[in-house]
């Protein structure tokens, strides 16, 4: 069974990291995003192969909902601190379920 949601969120935060990149020069939010991202990409990889290995998944879910929520209790500002927040809390509870199974 594929991960589909775990492969969106990583594709969604490598596209966090470019735009912070085109739009304010930040090279910080690119490495990030790629990072990050390609850690989300392992996690849903390995959800793919083996439903209850979410591990890794759970783990940046749980890295991005700290960092980011920090950043928008912070700032308020929505976009990205707390779209990444939202979707980081999605990710920790469908893989936190899945890990419970």
């Amino acid at each position: 069974m594929t991960d589909i949601y775990g492969y969106c969120y990583s594709t969604l935060i490598v596209l966090g990291g470019f735009m912070g990149y085109m739009k304010a020069g930040s090279q910080m939010s690119l490495l990030a995003g790629i990072i990050f991202g390609a850690a989300a990409g392992v996690g849903a990889y390995k959800a793919s192969q083996e439903p209850g290995s979410v591990i890794i998944g759970l783990g940046v879910s749980l890295v991005l909902l700290l960092v980011m929520g920090l950043r928008f209790s912070k700032s308020g500002k929505f976009m990205p601190a707390g779209l990444v927040t939202l979707l980081s809390v999605l990710m920790v509870i469908r893989y936190g379920s899945r890990l419970i199974k």
